[in-house]
């Protein structure tokens, strides 16, 4: 059996932590409110979209720091995706050509889906009709099929405000 580890005994976060810190205590408590929240009376796959969303906001969030912005140290980025604070999978499918947009990592997990295919959110927009929007069923996501997809997940912005003057024409 593994020993038990503590608090105390973990190491200090590196430099430039505490400039981070109260973005990442948002996502903290915007997870910990959507985990605790009943689960919705609709289809059963929406009951973790929520969940996939923050997890999502909150790697892209330390990605784009790090990779877009280079905001962040290497050592105080290691040390983020260390102690769990980014999906560090997602992100290293995000670095690799054409999965830029991968909204979850289920979306191209073949074994799970009944076809062996990836999710339809994978699909090319200037495939699908003008009419049909696609909804990631994994996450719930709008991942490539969705023209402007950082806009509709970035942290910074108000989801909802965004998403009524954009989706509604």
């Amino acid at each position: 059996m593994p020993p038990i580890r503590h608090s105390s005994k973990r190491k200090p976060p590196p430099d430039g932590f505490s400039d981070l810190e109260d973005q990442l205590l948002i996502f903290q408590n915007k997870m910990k409110d959507a985990q605790n929240k009943p689960p919705p009376t609709g289809p059963k796959h929406q009951a973790q979209w929520e969940i996939f969303q923050i997890s999502h906001q909150r790697s892209r969030y330390i990605y784009d720091l790090y990779y877009e912005k280079e905001a962040i140290s290497k050592q105080l980025y290691d040390w983020l995706l260390k102690n769990g604070y980014a999906d560090a999978m997602l992100i290293a499918k995000w670095k690799k050509q054409g999965y830029e947009k991968l909204c979850c990592l289920r979306c191209v997990q073949t074994k799970e889906t009944n076809f062996n295919s990836t999710c339809v959110c994978r699909v090319p927009k200037a495939t699908l009709k003008d009419d049909q929007e696609v909804q990631c069923v994994s996450c719930g996501l709008f991942g490539l099929a969705f023209g402007d997809w950082r806009m509709l997940w970035d942290p910074l912005r108000d989801e909802a405000k965004w998403r009524n003057e954009h989706l509604q024409e």
